[in-house]
């Protein structure tokens, strides 16, 4: 099946008015705020992390392990407002930092700060916590949509490379790793990502990700050995926090990290869709009745629990303490 491209223009007063909002008052917020330029406001560090991993500043890595993924989901932003209105200022400003994210590539196609600049020679150590596939995977995203928007390859090219490098690293051949990501992305960015290219390759990916969650030996339990981790994980519940306690196919209820499950139902319902994978849609929708009829606020809320931000057990749907992130919420628009 493909995907059909719809190009629309949203001119309801009530949406339109949150559009302009975004291109006008959001998105440029950002691009100040990306490059620590709001008064009293912590500094993001985001764009200086990638001119240390590309060497042309100095000075160390700041910020959370998936700071990355603030310069993605960005430039992702930037690409929807470019394909409803092309903006010559904007254009100039994402294609600079695409520019940039092409200098901080490293020469295997690697391409993350947190490691190239704090700690080189470790990558693809901690799948489980530090979010490398993840902000991949965004950066994926952000890259197809630039792509669709423009019609320019520079920053598709960047990551297709990047892409090809973790469809080295990751798998179940000999010398390869045989783990996934911590928190679910990068498989429904290789959906798209095939969809942008038609490679194949990235389609298997995206499906060695889902079939191998979850598989027996642990691999999160495999890569905390080899760290020399001995104390146990702060959620428990056998990996339920990230959707990998049992295969995905068996998975009949919403457990856990409600955004990183999202993500995960939405590349499945995607690569179900793409090849017709009976076993899959079915598991899909399973988890979407779970969802929908037993997990789900009247508002569309998901997620209940501020602890984990999880999902937790049918009909524990609390008013009190309701958390019902805003991510869970645009995953579950996602799926």
């Amino acid at each position: 099946m493909e995907k059909a491209t719809i190009r629309a223009n949203v001119k309801d007063r009530f949406w339109k008015r949150y559009i302009d909002v975004v291109r006008n008052e959001v998105v440029p917020y950002q691009w100040e705020a990306l490059n620590d330029r709001i008064p009293d406001a912590e500094p993001s560090h985001a764009i200086e992390n990638f001119r240390i991993a590309a060497g042309e500043s100095d000075g160390e890595f700041y910020g959370m392990v998936f700071q990355d993924s603030d310069v993605a989901k960005w430039l992702e932003a930037v690409a929807y407002l470019l394909e409803e209105k092309r903006d010559s200022e904007l254009e100039a400003l994402a294609d600079d930092v695409i520019e940039l994210l092409g200098r901080a590539q490293q020469p295997d196609g690697y391409l993350n700060t947190y490691y190239t600049v704090k700690e080189p020679g470790k990558r693809w150590t901690n799948l489980r916590d530090n979010h490398e596939l993840y902000c991949a995977g965004h950066l994926i995203e952000a890259a197809v949509a630039y792509f669709q928007a423009t019609g320019k390859r520079r920053f598709l090219d960047i990551m297709c490379k990047y892409a090809d490098y973790i469809g080295t690293v990751f798998g179940r051949g000999e010398g390869q790793i045989p783990g996934y990501d911590g928190h679910q992305e990068i498989e429904l960015a290789l959906l798209k990502l095939y969809e942008a290219t038609g490679n194949e390759n990235y389609l298997k990916l995206s499906q060695y990700f889902i079939d191998q969650r979850g598989q027996q030996p642990h691999y999160f339990d495999q890569e905390k050995e080899a760290r020399g981790e001995t104390k146990p994980f702060w959620y428990d519940g056998g990996y339920r926090y990230h959707q990998a306690h049992i295969p995905v196919r068996e998975q009949k209820q919403a457990v856990g990290h409600a955004v990183r499950a999202l993500y995960m139902y939405t590349a499945m319902a995607g690569l179900a869709a793409k090849t017709g994978d009976e076993s899959l849609k079915q598991a899909c929708q399973t988890l979407w009745e779970n969802v929908t009829k037993r997990q789900m606020y009247i508002t569309g809320g998901v997620g209940s629990s501020a602890f984990g931000e999880s999902f937790t057990f049918d009909f524990d749907l609390p008013n009190d303490t309701v958390y019902a992130e805003t991510c869970a919420s645009i995953a579950l628009v996602f799926w």
